[in-house]
């Protein structure tokens, strides 16, 4: 597994790098194919933030803990990793097939925007890619609840179209699919 320790607005000493990298590699326990952990700590305001995202075994795990000490929110985030991966370890295991190799896409998203004259328009200020793997509706929601994000964009094996899963105010999930 290689493991890589950023900074942002703070210099990254070997103790700390050292640290991170023993608390992340304990990760390797519940996924043996990790192929690699970026770990990222920030300072804002006496604040120490850490973000971990792991990518193996055909997932990306997503992390992040804000605490008055650097080590503290280290421990706190891969605590919070380790309860993610048992939660959904049993899911995973079903979804997995060995003799199979991945089949990844990459997607991107373009977008044209018209600015009109008279109103402000927004900007785009960020932009990605990123390799759009074919899994059912279930697998989906639970690499965006892995990521803890709002929405998961993946290509549907069952469809074959691009199709965007998100969660829903009421607890529930809600798929946009394109019509072709």
């Amino acid at each position: 597994m290689r493991v890589t320790v950023k900074g942002k607005n703070i210099a990254v000493t070997d103790a700390l790098e050292r640290y991170a990298e023993k608390k992340v590699e304990r990760l390797g326990k519940y996924f043996q194919n990790i192929k690699e952990a970026i770990v990222t700590a920030s300072t804002q305001r006496n604040w120490h933030t850490v973000e971990i995202m792991l990518e193996g075994d055909g997932m990306v795990l997503r992390g992040e803990e804000r605490t008055d000490n650097m080590y503290a929110s280290i421990d706190q985030v891969v605590e919070k990793l380790e309860k993610q991966i048992k939660r959904f370890k049993g899911k995973l295991i079903e979804r997995v097939h060995p003799g199979e190799p991945p089949k990844e896409h990459v997607a991107e998203v373009s977008l044209e925007l018209t600015p009109e004259a008279h109103e402000p328009t927004p900007k785009i200020v960020r932009s990605k890619s990123f390799p759009l793997k074919p899994m059912p509706p279930e697998e989906a929601a639970m690499q965006m609840e892995l990521l803890n994000h709002d929405f998961f964009v993946f290509l549907n094996t069952e469809t074959e179209l691009v199709t965007v899963i998100y969660k829903r105010q009421d607890g529930n999930y809600g798929l946009i699919e394109p019509e072709m």
